[in-house]
């Protein structure tokens, strides 16, 4: 999408996923080695009560679903960072997870030749219980004289 095709208030479904107890082991003993993200029999004895996700898989799965919604083939050039990430349920293997995303602003800089775009993200999973909620900022490029 380009950064004039998301305008404030703008609310995008941005598609579905779904983790896999593998997944969530491969990515924790690679990157987050906690024990409640890799032992099952220890987690599952917790108060967990079960394996559950790393806060950063749990954003990955969102990444990829914004990308495939909305960054493939976009104009977006990085992001200068999150300004809020908050995980108020974890994620847990077999979970359906679904991504909606409002835009909260759109714009062109005052100062560079980029458009600034403002995102919150919501991740669900199939009881519609919030897994991720997030706010993000995003740059896109901007033809030279262009302001959208």
């Amino acid at each position: 999408m380009k950064l004039r095709e998301l305008i404030a208030g703008q609310v995008i479904d941005a598609g579905r996923g779904r983790v896999t107890q593998n997944e969530i082991v491969e990515f924790a003993e690679r990157y987050d080695p906690q024990w409640f993200h890799v032992d099952p029999d220890r987690a599952i004895a917790s108060s967990w009560k079960g394996l559950i996700a790393s806060g950063l898989l749990t954003c990955c799965v969102a990444m990829r679903l914004a990308v495939d919604a909305v960054l493939r083939d976009s104009d977006a050039i990085g992001s200068p960072g999150i300004e809020q990430v908050k995980w108020p349920n974890p994620m847990r293997a077999g979970d359906e997870f679904a991504l909606r995303i409002t835009v909260l602003e759109s714009r062109p800089s005052r100062s560079r030749p980029v458009g600034i775009l403002r995102w919150r993200w919501v991740l669900t999973n199939q009881r519609h219980e919030e897994v991720l909620d997030l706010v993000a900022t995003v740059l896109f490029g901007m033809p030279s004289g262009s302001q959208s």
